[in-house]
């Protein structure tokens, strides 16, 4: 009697985390930018440097670069291929940069919430794509914005975004950075945890969720690794074996206007990156815009 067949497995879905030999672009006349919170770019230039190296990208977009901008590394980012920049930066803390091996227009800012805390940076980039990099407080630990105004900072700055970006005409655009929420279930190591926990709030997930909406952002990652993958991006300092316990978030995002939502080629996450020395908490995302 013949054995009954096997039943057949399941198709693996593919990873977001990019392997230690990062593919190429798709395409030879696609784009790659990087976003990444490099938790201070002077003391972390070498593995900005390593990233250069391992991902080759167009475009780098750092956050909380942490230095003012006469000590920013303009000079050594410059040698190693990026002579086109746009930074501001504050002592000690935020700071957001773009650099670019192609030339970049409109360079410019914005300031939410009353503050310049160096939060914001927009360039044009060669066939008129708009490219914003923003860094949104982390909101500090206690979730109430009534004892805690940290979190009441972020909370409004998340409703100026809002408000900011429901005013503005569509155009072809890319939002990337450190958004500092991870607004999904699957964003996150435990959902029932983290609920109470700055960055996946019910509060915070809804004003991010509102402030996507507002100019129909649409979340490259999650168009291309839809839930139920887990995908994360951040995994904290105080995890001893951050791979091991995998108590990660997905605080970084890549967004883009639905004009370049067909654009999107390929997504990566630099898992591997948490290892490099003297590491970020956070890991970079690559993204891959085909013409």
């Amino acid at each position: 009697m013949p054995s009954p067949a096997r039943p057949a497995k399941a198709p693996v879905p593919p990873s977001p985390y990019a392997a230690r030999k990062i593919p190429g672009a798709p395409d030879p006349s696609a784009i790659r930018i990087a976003t990444w919170n490099i938790n201070s770019v002077r003391l972390r230039l070498p593995i900005v440097k390593k990233l250069i190296k391992a991902a080759q990208p167009d475009v780098i977009c750092l956050q909380e670069t942490k230095t003012q901008d006469e000590f920013f590394p303009a000079e050594a980012l410059a040698k190693a291929g990026y002579p086109h920049q746009c930074f501001y930066g504050m002592k000690g803390y935020n700071g957001v940069a773009i650099l670019s091996r192609h030339k970049l227009e409109k360079n410019g800012r914005e300031r939410w919430c009353e503050k310049d805390d160096s939060r914001h940076a927009r360039v044009e980039l060669p066939g008129g794509i708009e490219l914003h990099n923003v860094y949104i407080p982390a909101g500090g630990d206690i979730p109430d914005p009534k004892v805690n105004v940290k979190f009441a900072h972020k909370l409004q700055f998340l409703r100026e975004l809002g408000a900011y970006w429901s005013q503005q005409a569509e155009a072809k655009r890319i939002l990337v950075g450190d958004l500092n929420v991870a607004p999904r279930e699957n964003d996150v190591w435990s959902h029932k945890q983290l609920l109470t926990v700055v960055s996946h709030t019910p509060i915070e997930v809804e004003l991010l969720t509102a402030f996507q909406k507002s100019h129909r952002w649409v979340d490259a990652t999650r168009e291309l690794f839809p839930e139920p993958q887990r995908v994360y991006t951040w995994w904290s300092y105080r995890n001893r074996d951050w791979r091991l316990s995998d108590r990660g978030r997905r605080l970084d995002h890549i967004w883009v206007t639905p004009a370049l939502a067909g654009n999107v080629a390929a997504v990566h996450v630099l898992k591997e990156a948490r290892d490099w020395p003297n590491p970020s908490d956070h890991v970079p995302v690559l993204l891959d815009l085909k013409p």
